[in-house]
């Protein structure tokens, strides 16, 4: 069975001590431990991560292996076209970038807690309709407890 290439966002890595999300989100890193699924971070989650993360979230980082995204001229340039759309504004422009990076690096699903601008079913749908115009391929989003 081919292992499933995950995008983690700040919200998975965070909700690892948050109440609300701590079950699920332990339950996805354990299929990261295991080795069923393949995280992936991109350099923009650790730049988030930098910006004032509690050091708890960054170490549990560190107990999982995972593919390592830099963020690409074409990454930005997709994210750009997203803002064009107004799919989310400005200061949200962050979440669009997380949106880019999975599509372009082609993974499975991108997980995320963020339910205003990731996992949103109306956001999906507009992301969406700019890959396909683009010639990428649809994005799944999904809750970690969807995943799992």
């Amino acid at each position: 069975m081919k292992q499933l290439k995950v995008y983690i966002e700040n919200s998975v890595i965070g909700g690892y001590f948050d109440a609300v999300f701590e079950v699920a989100t332990k339950r996805l890193f354990e299929k990261f431990r295991n080795g069923e699924y393949l995280a992936v971070i991109s350099t923009h989650t650790y730049g988030e991560l930098s910006n004032g993360a509690p050091e708890n979230v960054k170490t549990n980082l560190e107990t999982i292996s995972y593919e390592k995204i830099d963020v690409t001229e074409t990454m930005l340039s997709l994210t750009q076209k997203y803002m064009n759309e107004k799919i989310v504004s400005e200061p949200y422009r962050s979440d669009a970038l997380h949106i880019s990076i999975a599509t372009i690096s082609d993974v499975d699903v991108l997980v995320s807690w963020n339910f205003k601008h990731i996992v949103n079913l109306n956001k999906i749908k507009l992301f969406n309709s700019v890959n396909l115009k683009e010639g990428y391929n649809l994005l799944e989003i999904r809750t970690p407890l969807e995943l799992i």
